[in-house]
Protein backbone atom coordinates (compact mmCIF):
# COMPACT_ATOMS: atom_id res chain seq x y z
CA UNK A 1 0.00 0.00 0.00
CA UNK A 2 1.11 3.76 -1.13
CA UNK A 3 0.34 5.82 2.19
CA UNK A 4 -1.27 5.36 5.46
CA UNK A 5 -4.49 6.68 4.26
CA UNK A 6 -4.92 3.55 2.10
CA UNK A 7 -3.51 1.10 5.33
CA UNK A 8 -6.49 2.91 7.30
CA UNK A 9 -9.05 1.72 4.51
CA UNK A 10 -7.70 -1.77 4.53
CA UNK A 11 -8.30 -1.28 8.44
CA UNK A 12 -11.82 -0.21 7.92
CA UNK A 13 -12.53 -3.26 5.71
CA UNK A 14 -11.50 -5.38 7.96
CA UNK A 15 -13.64 -3.51 10.27
CA UNK A 16 -16.53 -3.93 8.35
CA UNK A 17 -16.48 -7.29 8.23
CA UNK A 18 -16.05 -7.92 12.14
CA UNK A 19 -19.23 -6.02 12.97
CA UNK A 20 -22.88 -5.52 11.72
CA UNK A 21 -23.52 -2.72 9.35
CA UNK A 22 -25.21 -0.16 11.69
CA UNK A 23 -22.44 -1.03 14.49
CA UNK A 24 -20.20 0.51 11.05
CA UNK A 25 -21.75 3.25 10.42
CA UNK A 26 -22.76 4.83 13.50
CA UNK A 27 -19.44 4.19 15.20
CA UNK A 28 -16.40 2.87 13.15
CA UNK A 29 -16.78 4.73 10.10
CA UNK A 30 -16.78 8.44 11.35
CA UNK A 31 -12.80 7.33 12.50
CA UNK A 32 -11.05 9.95 11.10
CA UNK A 33 -7.46 8.94 10.30
CA UNK A 34 -4.81 11.58 11.77
CA UNK A 35 -1.17 9.94 11.67
CA UNK A 36 0.52 6.59 12.12
CA UNK A 37 3.53 7.51 13.96
CA UNK A 38 6.17 5.42 16.36
CA UNK A 39 3.67 1.70 16.30
CA UNK A 40 0.60 4.28 16.74
CA UNK A 41 -2.35 4.99 15.34
CA UNK A 42 -3.94 7.75 15.77
CA UNK A 43 -8.17 8.39 14.95
CA UNK A 44 -10.61 11.02 16.00
CA UNK A 45 -14.08 11.27 16.63
CA UNK A 46 -16.72 13.22 18.22
CA UNK A 47 -16.72 13.59 21.85
CA UNK A 48 -20.11 12.26 22.32
CA UNK A 49 -18.95 8.74 20.57
CA UNK A 50 -15.29 8.91 21.87
CA UNK A 51 -15.99 6.96 25.24
CA UNK A 52 -18.03 4.35 23.61
CA UNK A 53 -15.36 3.53 20.60
CA UNK A 54 -13.33 3.15 23.04
CA UNK A 55 -14.48 1.04 25.30
CA UNK A 56 -16.34 -1.28 23.25
CA UNK A 57 -14.22 -1.35 19.83
CA UNK A 58 -10.27 -0.34 20.68
CA UNK A 59 -9.92 -4.30 21.26
CA UNK A 60 -11.16 -4.83 17.55
CA UNK A 61 -9.54 -1.64 15.49
CA UNK A 62 -5.98 -2.87 17.05
CA UNK A 63 -6.45 -6.55 16.03
CA UNK A 64 -7.02 -5.17 12.28
CA UNK A 65 -4.56 -3.08 12.12
CA UNK A 66 -2.05 -5.89 13.24
CA UNK A 67 -3.62 -8.04 10.87
CA UNK A 68 -3.18 -5.31 8.32
CA UNK A 69 0.27 -4.10 8.83
CA UNK A 70 1.86 -7.74 10.54
CA UNK A 71 2.41 -6.32 13.43
CA UNK A 72 1.10 -5.08 17.20
CA UNK A 73 -0.28 -1.18 16.91
CA UNK A 74 -1.20 1.02 19.86
CA UNK A 75 -4.39 2.84 18.92
CA UNK A 76 -5.01 6.43 20.46
CA UNK A 77 -8.44 8.12 19.52
CA UNK A 78 -8.67 11.72 20.05
CA UNK A 79 -11.44 14.01 20.14
CA UNK A 80 -12.02 15.69 16.63
CA UNK A 81 -10.42 19.24 16.66
CA UNK A 82 -7.94 18.08 19.09
CA UNK A 83 -4.12 16.97 19.47
CA UNK A 84 -3.17 13.53 20.28
CA UNK A 85 -0.92 14.94 23.13
CA UNK A 86 -3.99 16.27 24.76
CA UNK A 87 -5.83 13.76 23.77
CA UNK A 88 -6.32 12.01 28.06
CA UNK A 89 -6.74 15.64 29.26
CA UNK A 90 -9.49 17.24 27.13
CA UNK A 91 -11.32 13.45 28.67
CA UNK A 92 -10.74 13.76 32.19
CA UNK A 93 -11.16 17.51 32.64
CA UNK A 94 -13.78 20.49 31.17
CA UNK A 95 -13.74 23.93 32.09
CA UNK A 96 -16.47 25.60 33.48
CA UNK A 97 -16.83 27.69 30.61
CA UNK A 98 -17.12 24.14 28.43
CA UNK A 99 -20.21 23.39 29.91
CA UNK A 100 -23.44 23.48 27.85
CA UNK A 101 -25.82 25.58 29.05
CA UNK A 102 -29.01 23.38 29.94
CA UNK A 103 -32.53 24.07 28.92
CA UNK A 104 -35.24 21.57 31.13
CA UNK A 105 -33.61 18.46 32.38
CA UNK A 106 -31.55 17.88 28.98
CA UNK A 107 -28.25 19.36 27.21
CA UNK A 108 -29.17 20.00 24.27
CA UNK A 109 -26.03 20.84 21.78
CA UNK A 110 -24.84 20.33 18.28
CA UNK A 111 -22.58 17.37 19.02
CA UNK A 112 -25.43 15.33 20.93
CA UNK A 113 -27.69 16.19 17.72
CA UNK A 114 -27.71 13.41 15.07
CA UNK A 115 -27.55 14.34 12.07
CA UNK A 116 -29.51 12.93 9.03
CA UNK A 117 -30.79 13.65 5.44
CA UNK A 118 -33.99 14.62 7.15
CA UNK A 119 -32.41 17.85 9.34
CA UNK A 120 -28.72 18.44 7.68
CA UNK A 121 -30.22 21.40 6.37
CA UNK A 122 -31.70 23.14 9.46
CA UNK A 123 -28.86 21.49 11.65
CA UNK A 124 -25.91 23.42 9.31
CA UNK A 125 -28.19 27.03 9.14
CA UNK A 126 -28.39 26.42 13.17
CA UNK A 127 -24.76 26.03 13.77
CA UNK A 128 -24.10 28.98 11.00
CA UNK A 129 -26.56 30.77 13.00
CA UNK A 130 -25.03 30.37 15.71
CA UNK A 131 -21.56 30.47 15.14
CA UNK A 132 -22.13 34.18 13.56
CA UNK A 133 -25.06 35.97 15.36
CA UNK A 134 -26.81 38.59 13.58
CA UNK A 135 -24.91 38.18 10.93
CA UNK A 136 -26.90 35.34 8.28
CA UNK A 137 -29.87 34.24 8.19
CA UNK A 138 -31.57 36.33 9.88
CA UNK A 139 -34.24 35.42 11.31
CA UNK A 140 -34.11 32.05 10.80
CA UNK A 141 -37.07 29.72 10.71
CA UNK A 142 -37.07 26.43 11.39
CA UNK A 143 -40.15 23.97 10.88
CA UNK A 144 -41.69 20.55 11.27
CA UNK A 145 -43.95 18.56 13.10
CA UNK A 146 -43.28 17.95 17.01
CA UNK A 147 -40.94 15.66 18.46
CA UNK A 148 -38.37 15.91 15.50
CA UNK A 149 -35.57 18.22 16.89
CA UNK A 150 -36.76 21.74 16.42
CA UNK A 151 -36.16 22.92 19.84
CA UNK A 152 -33.05 20.61 20.35
CA UNK A 153 -31.43 23.07 17.65
CA UNK A 154 -32.92 26.20 18.94
CA UNK A 155 -31.33 25.48 22.60
CA UNK A 156 -28.24 24.12 20.84
CA UNK A 157 -27.81 27.59 19.32
CA UNK A 158 -28.47 29.37 23.11
CA UNK A 159 -26.25 26.86 24.22
CA UNK A 160 -23.48 27.68 21.77
CA UNK A 161 -23.87 31.54 21.77
CA UNK A 162 -24.08 31.48 25.27
CA UNK A 163 -20.56 29.61 25.60
CA UNK A 164 -19.00 31.82 22.72
CA UNK A 165 -20.29 35.34 23.97
CA UNK A 166 -21.24 34.86 27.56
CA UNK A 167 -22.14 38.62 27.97
CA UNK A 168 -24.82 38.28 25.36
CA UNK A 169 -28.42 38.67 26.66
CA UNK A 170 -30.25 35.59 25.51
CA UNK A 171 -34.28 35.02 25.65
CA UNK A 172 -35.29 31.88 24.92
CA UNK A 173 -38.89 31.92 25.08
CA UNK A 174 -41.87 29.92 23.57
CA UNK A 175 -44.66 31.88 21.59
CA UNK A 176 -47.62 30.68 24.72
CA UNK A 177 -44.82 32.33 27.36
CA UNK A 178 -44.58 35.48 25.05
CA UNK A 179 -48.27 35.91 24.90
CA UNK A 180 -48.83 35.02 28.59
CA UNK A 181 -46.43 37.46 29.78
CA UNK A 182 -47.55 40.26 27.31
CA UNK A 183 -51.39 39.80 28.99
CA UNK A 184 -49.89 40.22 32.63
CA UNK A 185 -48.24 43.10 32.02
CA UNK A 186 -50.93 44.79 30.00
CA UNK A 187 -53.05 43.62 33.33
CA UNK A 188 -50.50 45.50 35.72
CA UNK A 189 -49.80 48.08 33.51
CA UNK A 190 -46.04 46.93 33.11
CA UNK A 191 -45.62 47.39 29.17
CA UNK A 192 -42.80 49.76 29.86
CA UNK A 193 -40.83 46.48 31.28
CA UNK A 194 -42.07 44.03 29.10
CA UNK A 195 -40.89 46.30 25.80
CA UNK A 196 -37.82 46.90 27.36
CA UNK A 197 -36.49 43.40 28.00
CA UNK A 198 -37.68 41.82 24.47
CA UNK A 199 -36.19 44.63 22.78
CA UNK A 200 -33.00 45.33 24.36
CA UNK A 201 -31.85 41.28 23.98
CA UNK A 202 -29.10 40.28 22.07
CA UNK A 203 -30.47 37.02 20.94
CA UNK A 204 -33.66 36.33 20.60
CA UNK A 205 -34.89 33.12 20.54
CA UNK A 206 -38.96 31.43 20.25
CA UNK A 207 -40.04 27.68 19.99
CA UNK A 208 -43.57 27.04 18.75
CA UNK A 209 -44.04 30.52 17.63
CA UNK A 210 -47.44 29.89 15.80
CA UNK A 211 -48.71 30.07 18.83
CA UNK A 212 -49.57 33.72 18.32
CA UNK A 213 -50.98 33.34 14.81
CA UNK A 214 -54.83 34.37 16.18
CA UNK A 215 -53.75 36.69 18.85
CA UNK A 216 -54.22 40.17 17.60
CA UNK A 217 -52.43 41.85 20.68
CA UNK A 218 -49.71 39.24 20.96
CA UNK A 219 -49.17 39.53 17.07
CA UNK A 220 -49.21 43.18 17.10
CA UNK A 221 -46.49 43.57 20.18
CA UNK A 222 -44.39 40.34 18.46
CA UNK A 223 -44.30 43.02 15.24
CA UNK A 224 -42.90 45.51 17.31
CA UNK A 225 -40.03 43.66 19.06
CA UNK A 226 -39.36 41.59 15.95
CA UNK A 227 -38.79 44.89 13.85
CA UNK A 228 -36.91 46.51 16.61
CA UNK A 229 -34.02 43.51 16.56
CA UNK A 230 -34.06 43.08 13.25
CA UNK A 231 -33.15 47.07 13.00
CA UNK A 232 -30.67 46.69 15.81
CA UNK A 233 -29.01 43.60 13.90
CA UNK A 234 -29.79 41.32 16.70
CA UNK A 235 -30.37 37.54 15.99
CA UNK A 236 -34.23 35.81 15.80
CA UNK A 237 -34.71 32.54 15.64
CA UNK A 238 -38.36 30.86 15.25
CA UNK A 239 -39.09 27.48 15.42
CA UNK A 240 -43.14 26.03 14.83
CA UNK A 241 -45.03 23.18 13.17
CA UNK A 242 -45.83 24.53 9.94
CA UNK A 243 -43.93 26.92 7.20
CA UNK A 244 -45.45 31.45 7.86
CA UNK A 245 -47.42 31.01 4.52
CA UNK A 246 -49.75 28.00 6.29
CA UNK A 247 -50.23 29.99 9.10
CA UNK A 248 -53.42 31.25 8.07
CA UNK A 249 -54.33 33.71 10.70
CA UNK A 250 -51.00 35.50 10.85
CA UNK A 251 -51.24 38.93 9.95
CA UNK A 252 -49.04 39.12 6.23
CA UNK A 253 -46.75 41.72 7.58
CA UNK A 254 -45.23 39.38 10.06
CA UNK A 255 -45.28 36.41 7.34
CA UNK A 256 -42.72 38.63 4.88
CA UNK A 257 -40.66 39.52 7.55
CA UNK A 258 -40.20 35.79 9.08
CA UNK A 259 -39.75 34.41 5.22
CA UNK A 260 -37.15 37.70 5.06
CA UNK A 261 -34.76 35.36 6.43
CA UNK A 262 -33.93 31.70 5.99
CA UNK A 263 -36.26 28.97 6.20
CA UNK A 264 -35.38 25.46 6.84
CA UNK A 265 -37.67 22.23 7.81
CA UNK A 266 -37.11 19.16 9.61
CA UNK A 267 -38.75 15.90 7.98
CA UNK A 268 -39.02 12.76 10.30
CA UNK A 269 -35.95 11.14 9.81
CA UNK A 270 -34.78 7.90 7.85
CA UNK A 271 -34.25 4.58 9.21
CA UNK A 272 -30.70 4.84 9.69
CA UNK A 273 -31.34 8.37 11.82
CA UNK A 274 -33.87 6.69 13.22
CA UNK A 275 -31.33 3.89 14.60
CA UNK A 276 -28.64 6.24 15.05
CA UNK A 277 -30.80 7.99 17.64
CA UNK A 278 -32.05 4.69 19.47
CA UNK A 279 -28.17 3.56 19.75
CA UNK A 280 -26.92 7.30 21.00
CA UNK A 281 -29.99 7.28 23.58
CA UNK A 282 -29.46 3.52 24.61
CA UNK A 283 -25.69 4.22 25.28
CA UNK A 284 -26.65 7.70 27.65
CA UNK A 285 -28.53 5.29 29.37
CA UNK A 286 -25.62 2.95 29.54
CA UNK A 287 -28.17 0.13 28.53
CA UNK A 288 -26.46 -2.59 25.69
CA UNK A 289 -29.27 -3.53 23.14
CA UNK A 290 -28.75 -5.70 20.21
CA UNK A 291 -28.91 -4.88 16.67
CA UNK A 292 -31.98 -6.82 15.94
CA UNK A 293 -33.47 -4.20 19.34
CA UNK A 294 -32.12 -1.32 18.28
CA UNK A 295 -33.58 -2.01 13.97
CA UNK A 296 -37.01 -2.96 15.45
CA UNK A 297 -37.66 0.05 17.53
CA UNK A 298 -36.29 2.16 14.98
CA UNK A 299 -38.77 0.00 11.94
CA UNK A 300 -41.75 0.71 14.29
CA UNK A 301 -41.26 4.47 15.56
CA UNK A 302 -40.86 6.53 12.52
CA UNK A 303 -42.00 10.09 12.75
CA UNK A 304 -41.05 11.04 16.10
CA UNK A 305 -37.74 11.50 18.18
CA UNK A 306 -39.33 11.83 21.30
CA UNK A 307 -40.97 8.84 21.50
CA UNK A 308 -38.02 6.54 20.05
CA UNK A 309 -36.01 7.86 22.91
CA UNK A 310 -39.21 6.99 25.40
CA UNK A 311 -39.00 3.74 24.14
CA UNK A 312 -35.44 3.24 25.32
CA UNK A 313 -36.18 4.88 28.76
CA UNK A 314 -39.38 2.19 28.78
CA UNK A 315 -36.83 -0.37 27.78
CA UNK A 316 -34.30 0.35 30.43
CA UNK A 317 -37.25 0.51 32.70
CA UNK A 318 -38.18 -2.92 32.51
CA UNK A 319 -34.48 -3.99 32.35
CA UNK A 320 -33.73 -2.96 35.51
CA UNK A 321 -36.86 -4.11 37.10
CA UNK A 322 -37.36 -7.46 35.53
CA UNK A 323 -33.02 -7.74 35.24
CA UNK A 324 -33.62 -9.63 31.69
CA UNK A 325 -31.79 -8.38 28.93
CA UNK A 326 -33.49 -6.62 26.45
CA UNK A 327 -35.03 -8.80 23.25
CA UNK A 328 -37.89 -8.07 20.72
CA UNK A 329 -40.78 -9.43 23.57
CA UNK A 330 -39.16 -6.28 25.85
CA UNK A 331 -39.25 -3.89 22.94
CA UNK A 332 -42.69 -4.73 21.74
CA UNK A 333 -43.73 -4.11 25.31
CA UNK A 334 -42.38 -0.64 25.26
CA UNK A 335 -44.01 0.41 22.48
CA UNK A 336 -47.38 -1.16 22.56
CA UNK A 337 -48.65 2.06 23.72
CA UNK A 338 -47.27 3.64 20.78
CA UNK A 339 -47.90 1.08 17.96
CA UNK A 340 -50.81 -0.70 17.88
CA UNK A 341 -50.44 -3.40 16.10
CA UNK A 342 -54.17 -3.71 15.79
CA UNK A 343 -54.90 -0.51 14.31
CA UNK A 344 -56.23 -0.97 10.68
CA UNK A 345 -53.36 -0.07 7.79
CA UNK A 346 -54.32 2.34 5.86
CA UNK A 347 -51.21 2.23 3.13
CA UNK A 348 -51.23 -1.12 1.80
CA UNK A 349 -48.54 -2.70 -0.40
CA UNK A 350 -50.64 -2.42 -3.09
CA UNK A 351 -51.70 0.36 -3.63
CA UNK A 352 -48.28 1.67 -3.17
CA UNK A 353 -47.02 -0.70 -5.96
CA UNK A 354 -49.69 -0.41 -8.43
CA UNK A 355 -49.16 3.68 -7.47
CA UNK A 356 -45.28 3.33 -8.44
CA UNK A 357 -45.97 1.39 -12.12
CA UNK A 358 -48.22 3.66 -12.70
CA UNK A 359 -45.71 6.46 -12.21
CA UNK A 360 -42.94 5.19 -13.66
CA UNK A 361 -45.03 3.24 -16.55
CA UNK A 362 -43.92 -0.40 -15.90
CA UNK A 363 -46.00 -3.18 -14.59
CA UNK A 364 -46.72 -4.61 -11.13
CA UNK A 365 -45.11 -7.92 -11.76
CA UNK A 366 -41.99 -6.06 -13.48
CA UNK A 367 -41.64 -4.30 -9.69
CA UNK A 368 -41.91 -7.52 -7.91
CA UNK A 369 -39.63 -9.19 -10.20
CA UNK A 370 -35.43 -9.89 -10.01
CA UNK A 371 -35.46 -7.41 -13.51
CA UNK A 372 -32.46 -5.36 -13.50
CA UNK A 373 -33.59 -2.70 -16.10
CA UNK A 374 -32.89 0.60 -15.17
CA UNK A 375 -36.51 1.46 -15.36
CA UNK A 376 -37.94 -1.04 -13.41
CA UNK A 377 -34.73 -1.28 -11.12
CA UNK A 378 -35.50 2.78 -9.76
CA UNK A 379 -39.49 1.79 -10.03
CA UNK A 380 -38.59 -1.15 -7.50
CA UNK A 381 -36.24 1.14 -5.34
CA UNK A 382 -38.87 4.00 -5.06
CA UNK A 383 -41.75 1.20 -4.29
CA UNK A 384 -39.47 -0.33 -1.29
CA UNK A 385 -38.96 3.09 -0.09
CA UNK A 386 -42.20 4.47 0.08
CA UNK A 387 -43.55 1.42 1.74
CA UNK A 388 -40.89 1.61 4.43
CA UNK A 389 -41.77 5.36 4.92
CA UNK A 390 -46.06 4.59 5.17
CA UNK A 391 -46.12 1.49 6.66
CA UNK A 392 -44.88 -0.66 9.96
CA UNK A 393 -43.40 -3.50 7.75
CA UNK A 394 -40.22 -4.56 8.81
CA UNK A 395 -37.21 -4.96 6.64
CA UNK A 396 -37.95 -8.72 6.31
CA UNK A 397 -41.66 -8.46 5.67
CA UNK A 398 -41.12 -5.88 2.72
CA UNK A 399 -38.81 -8.19 1.44
CA UNK A 400 -40.60 -10.89 1.44
CA UNK A 401 -43.30 -9.02 -0.98
CA UNK A 402 -40.49 -8.50 -3.75
CA UNK A 403 -39.67 -12.22 -3.88
CA UNK A 404 -38.07 -12.98 -0.48
CA UNK A 405 -34.98 -10.36 -1.02
CA UNK A 406 -32.62 -10.06 2.00
CA UNK A 407 -32.72 -7.55 4.10
CA UNK A 408 -29.65 -6.40 3.47
CA UNK A 409 -31.10 -5.55 -0.35
CA UNK A 410 -33.86 -3.70 1.16
CA UNK A 411 -31.25 -1.38 2.98
CA UNK A 412 -29.14 -1.11 -0.16
CA UNK A 413 -32.41 0.19 -2.06
CA UNK A 414 -33.54 2.51 0.80
CA UNK A 415 -29.83 3.88 0.96
CA UNK A 416 -30.07 4.58 -2.71
CA UNK A 417 -33.17 6.18 -3.14
CA UNK A 418 -32.59 8.47 -0.25
CA UNK A 419 -29.12 9.67 -1.65
CA UNK A 420 -30.95 10.07 -4.70
CA UNK A 421 -33.90 12.42 -3.89
CA UNK A 422 -31.08 14.80 -1.93
CA UNK A 423 -29.74 15.84 -5.02
CA UNK A 424 -32.49 15.05 -7.63
CA UNK A 425 -35.42 17.67 -6.96
CA UNK A 426 -37.49 15.92 -9.92
CA UNK A 427 -37.24 12.36 -7.91
CA UNK A 428 -37.88 13.92 -4.66
CA UNK A 429 -41.06 15.53 -6.21
CA UNK A 430 -42.38 12.41 -8.01
CA UNK A 431 -42.23 10.25 -4.67
CA UNK A 432 -43.37 13.17 -2.77
CA UNK A 433 -46.31 13.24 -5.15
CA UNK A 434 -46.72 9.16 -5.26
CA UNK A 435 -47.26 9.77 -1.05
CA UNK A 436 -49.79 12.06 -1.71
CA UNK A 437 -51.90 10.76 -4.33
CA UNK A 438 -51.69 7.12 -2.08
CA UNK A 439 -52.97 9.74 1.23
CA UNK A 440 -55.77 10.88 -1.27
Amino acid sequence: MDSFEEIWEEIKSRLQLSVSTVAFNVWLNPLEFISFKNDTITLAITEFKRELVIDRFSSLIEKACEDTVGFPVNVNIIIAGGSADSANETNNSQTKAQKPFSVGTYDYTFDNFIIGSSNRFAHAAAVNVAEHPGEVYNPLFIYGHSGLGKTHLLSAIMNEIKLNHPNYNIIYTSGEHFTNELINCLRTKTNYAFHEKYRNCDVLLVDDIQFIADKESTQEEFFHTFVALRDAGKQIVLTSDRPPKEMFTLKERLVSRFESGLIADITPPSLETRMAIVKKKADDLSLELSDEVITFVAENIKKNIRQLEGAVKKIKAYYEVEATKPNIAIAKRAISDICNDNQPVTMTVENVINEVARTFDVSVSDIRSDKRVAKVSQARQVAIYIISEVTNLSLKDIGKEFGNKHYTTIIYSLNEIKSKIETNVTLKATVDDIIKNINE
